[in-house]
C-alpha cells in the first residue's frame, strides 16, 4: 500500500528520532506496538487479572486470513486456552531450552522452527530473544515477551498466553514435554509480528535466522559448494553461526514427502554439530560426522550413521560420548559428509558477524545499514534491462578505504558482503503483497568523481559497465553475496528486476576493513533566478498582448485576484497548441499569487504579475523541451531532471513526494501540475531563506508560523 507523503514522512522522522534516543539497540529495543512488558505486568499483578493482548487476540484474525482465515473448516474447533487450562504445573522451560523442546505442529514453518533448534545451541543467544525470568509462578500474570532483530532494530514483542488448541493438544509448535510451552509462545511473539499465524506458512530457514540475531546469511548450493565446505561449516558452528539445510523438491506436488532414507524433500533441517570420530578398524582414518535435526521431532536418516546403524559398533566409548550418540525417535541424526553432500542440495549459514570463514582469523567487521524504499513512478527503476529508468533507482556510495590483512594474498583487495532485504513482505501476504524479485549492480566511481556525491546520472550507467553483481535476481526477502574488490568508490544500485513495483529495503554492508556506506543525497538547494522584466523597447508582440490583456481585466486598480489571474494565462496559454493543456487550475493560481504577493494583498500587481510570467515563460520552456512527443505530460522519472533544470536539487525522498503528489494513475505529470510543483517549490524556498537568517540550514517555527507559512502556500 503507497505512504501518503505526510504519513512516510512522519514516520521516517520518527523513527531517526528513536535511533538518536538509542531505541532499538539490544539494551533498548523498540516495543513493539508500543506495548511495554513491565509496565503492563505490574499493572495486571496489581489488579489481579490475567493480561489479554488486544492487540493481538484470541481470534480468527490472529489464526490466518485464508487457509486459517474465517470461511476455513480447521479453524472451527480450535480453542484458545492458557497453559494453566491445558495441563497441571504448566513450565515456561523445563531443564533448559533444548532443541528438542520444538515439534511441529499444524502449520508449514518448519523453516522456522530449524531455526528455533538452531537457536537452542547457543544460550547467550537464546535467551537474547527469550528474556528469562519469565514464569507461570513467581509474579505471573498471564503476559510474556520476546525480542526480535526486524529490519536493523531489535523490538520487544508482548503477548499473552492464550494458544490454540484442538482436544485440549496445541495445534502448532509444542514441547516434547507436554508442560512445557516456551517454544509456543516464542512462535506466537513471532506469529503477532507478522500479524497472524498463516503469515508464517513457507519461508526460509535463513528469514528466522537473522530474526534471531541480526547476522547475515550465505547461501552454498552443493554442486557449487567450495571444498572446504567441511571446514568452513566446523569453524561456523564454533563461532556460535546458526546453519540450515534442505534438499530441493522438483516436484511440487511432491514437496515434504519422505524418501526411501527417511529424508524429507522440500522440508527444512538444522545442523547441529560437525565433527570427526576414528572407527577402532581404520585407527588412522577419521570420518566425517554431520549431526542434523527434522523440526517434526521424528522421521529420522536411515543410512550409514543413523541412530541404530552398525557403524556405531566401530566407536569406542568415549567417541560415543563424545558424539552424544543416542536411540531416540527425536528426529536428530547423524550421517556422513559424503552422505550429507550428496542428499541435500542446499546449506544456509547465519554468520553472527560475517567472518571470513575460509581464514583460521577470526575477524571484527565493519557493518553500516541503511534504509531505502522504491517508489512507483520515481525510484522504482527496475534492473539494467530497462536503461531510461535504472538509475533513477536509489543509490548508496560505498568507500572501501583498506585492503584486507591477508598474507598469503598478493592481491590488494577488500572483502565485503551486501545484503539486500525487503521488509513487510510476510505481513502483508493478506493484502495479496508477494515477494518481488530483487537484486543489485555495484558500479566503480571514475577518481575524477571520488567525493562527489551527487546521484549518478543515466550516461554513467550507459558508458559503465557494472565491477560486481548480486548472482541473479531471486524472489526471496534477501540477496546476499560476498565480494572482493580494490579499495576505492563504488556505487550500489538496489533494484526490483521490473521497475515500478513499490517497496521498503534495507542495504547492509559488512567488510573486513574500514568502510563507509551511504545514500547518495543530492545536497538540497535553489538557484532563485529572477528574470529581470523586459523593458519597453524589447516587449514581444506575446508580452504587448498579455499587458494589454492584463490592464482590461485588471482595471484602475491595476491588480488582479487569482480568478482575475486564471483568465489572463489561460488566455495566453490556450495558444500553446504543443502544450495540449486545459489552462491552470483556481487552485493553481492562488498558489502563484502566494508565490508573488510581495506586499501581503492576495493580489498581483502588473510588476509582480511581469515577474511571475517570466517565470512561467522559463518553466515553460523546460517542460517543452521533455514534452518531445507533445503528449501535454512528462514521465515522472523525468520530472528528476526537469526540476534540476529550473534551478532545484532535491534528494530522493522529495522526489518521491514530488511524483506522489504531482503525477497521475499513468505516472505522468501535465502543464498545470508542472507549474504547480515548480511554484510550491519556489515559494518554501524562498520562505526557508527569510526564516534561516543566520543561514545554517535550520529554522525554528512555532505553531502560528508554521501555520501561516503553510496554509497560505
Amino acid at each position: 500500500m503507497p505512504y501518503t507523503p505526510s504519513g512516510f514522512f512522519c514516520d521516517r522522522l520518527i523513527r531517526e528520532r528513536e535511533r538518536r534516543d538509542g531505541e532499538g539497540s539490544l539494551n533498548k529495543p523498540i516495543r513493539f506496538n508500543g506495548q511495554d512488558y513491565n509496565t503492563l505486568r505490574q499493572e495486571y499483578l496489581q489488579r489481579k487479572s490475567l493480561f489479554e493482548d488486544d492487540a493481538f487476540p484470541a481470534t480468527v484474525e490472529s489464526l490466518g486470513f485464508k487457509e486459517l482465515g474465517h470461511k476455513s473448516n480447521k479453524v472451527k474447533n480450535i480453542v484458545w486456552k492458557r497453559p494453566k487450562e491445558i495441563c497441571e504445573n504448566p513450565q515456561f522451560i523445563v531443564g533448559g531450552a533444548s532443541r528438542t523442546d520444538i515439534c511441529q505442529g499444524e502449520l508449514g514453518d518448519c523453516w522456522l522452527l530449524a531455526a528455533i533448534a538452531c537457536l537452542t545451541l547457543n544460550e547467550k543467544l537464546l535467551y537474547r530473544v527469550i528474556p528469562q525470568e519469565q514464569s507461570f509462578s513467581e509474579n505471573y500474570a498471564g503476559i510474556f515477551h520476546f525480542q526480535f532483530w526486524r529490519y536493523g532494530d531489535w523490538v520487544d514483542v508482548v503477548i499473552d498466553d492464550r494458544v490454540p488448541t484442538f482436544n485440549n493438544q496445541l495445534v502448532f509448535t509444542k514441547s516434547a514435554e507436554r508442560n512445557e510451552f516456551w517454544s509456543a509462545l516464542l512462535e506466537k511473539a513471532y506469529a503477532k509480528l507478522h500479524g497472524s499465524y498463516e503469515a508464517l506458512k513457507g519461508g526460509n530457514t535463513t528469514e528466522a535466522m537473522e530474526d534471531f540475531t541480526g547476522g547475515v546469511t550465505e547461501f552454498y548450493e552443493m554442486k557449487e559448494a567450495p571444498k572446504e565446505l567441511y571446514k568452513i561449516m566446523k569453524k561456523a558452528l564454533e563461532r556460535g553461526s546458526l546453519m540450515g539445510c534442505s534438499i530441493d523438491s522438483l516436484v511440487p506436488a511432491r514437496f515434504e514427502t519422505r524418501t526411501v532414507t527417511g529424508l524429507v524433500k522440500g522440508h527444512a533441517y538444522s545442523v547441529t554439530a560437525v565433527e570427526e570420530c576414528r572407527p577402532s578398524q581404520h585407527k588412522d582414518h577419521k570420518v566425517r560426522l554431520v549431526r542434523l535435526r527434522n523440526p517434526w521431532g521424528q522421521v529420522e536418516w536411515n543410512g550409514p550413521w543413523s541412530d541404530n546403524s552398525k557403524e556405531w559398533a566401530t566407536l569406542s566409548k568415549d567417541e560415543k560420548e563424545k558424539l552424544q550418540h543416542q536411540s531416540a525417535e527425536d528426529g536428530e541424526f547423524w550421517m556422513s559428509f559424503e552422505d550429507f553432500k550428496k542428499n541435500y542440495t542446499k546449506i544456509e549459514i547465519c554468520n553472527l558477524t560475517p567472518d571470513a570463514l575460509e581464514d583460521d582469523k577470526i575477524h571484527k567487521w565493519t557493518v553500516s545499514v541503511n534504509e531505502g524504499r522504491w517508489v512507483r513512478g520515481c525510484s522504482a527503476g527496475g534492473c539494467r534491462n530497462y536503461p531510461d529508468t535504472f538509475w533513477t533507482n536509489p543509490q548508496y556510495r560505498l568507500r572501501l578505504l583498506e585492503e584486507d590483512d591477508d598474507p598469503d594474498d598478493n592481491e590488494d583487495v577488500c572483502t565485503f558482503v551486501v545484503a539486500l532485504m525487503q521488509k513487510n513482505k510476510r505481513r502483508e501476504r493478506k493484502m495479496g503483497a508477494n515477494l518481488f524479485t530483487i537484486g543489485f549492480a555495484i558500479y566503480e566511481v571514475p577518481k575524477e568523481m571520488h567525493g562527489n556525491k551527487q546521484h549518478m546520472q543515466k550516461d554513467f550507467f550507459l558508458f559503465n559497465s557494472s565491477k560486481a553483481r548480486s548472482k541473479s535476481y531471486i524472489n526471496l526477502r534477501e540477496v546476499t553475496q560476498r565480494f572482493r574488490l580494490s579499495p576505492g568508490e563504488y556505487v550500489i544500485v538496489p533494484s526490483t528486476y521490473e521497475p515500478h513495483q513499490e517497496g521498503e529495503f534495507i542495504l547492509r554492508v559488512f567488510s573486513e576493513k574500514k568502510n563507509t556506506s551511504e545514500e547518495i543525497e543530492n545536497r538540497i538547494e535553489a538557484d532563485h533566478p529572477v528574470p529581470a522584466p523586459a523593458s519597453a523597447g524589447e516587449e514581444s508582440e506575446e508580452d504587448h498582448q498579455f499587458r494589454t490583456i492584463f490592464q482590461e481585466i485588471a482595471g484602475d486598480e491595476m491588480e488582479i485576484t487569482a480568478n482575475e489571474l486564471r483568465n489572463v494565462l489561460n488566455r495566453v496559454i490556450t495558444k500553446h497548441k504543443d502544450l495540449n493543456t486545459e489552462g491552470f487550475s483556481l487552485e493553481s493560481c492562488r498558489s502563484m499569487i502566494a508565490l508573488m504577493d510581495m506586499d501581503g494583498t492576495g493580489r498581483l500587481n502588473l510588476q509582480e504579475f511581469r515577474h511571475l510570467w517570466n517565470k512561467i515563460k522559463q518553466w515553460q520552456g523546460i517542460f517543452k523541451h521533455y514534452n518531445a512527443d507533445q503528449s501535454g505530460s512528462i514521465n515522472s522519472y523525468e520530472m528528476r531532471n526537469a526540476v534540476n533544470d529550473a534551478g532545484f536539487r532535491l534528494n530522493n525522498q522529495l522526489y518521491d513526494i514530488i511524483t506522489m503528489r504531482y503525477a497521475n494513475e499513468n505516472m505522468n505529470i501535465d502543464f498545470d501540475s508542472f507549474i504547480s510543483c515548480l511554484v510550491r517549490l519556489e515559494a518554501m524556498f524562498r520562505a526557508f531563506q527569510a526564516f534561516d537568517q543566520d543561514g545554517d540550514g535550520t529554522i525554528r517555527l512555532s505553531v502560528l508560523e508554521w501555520l501561516q507559512l503553510t496554509m497560505y502556500a
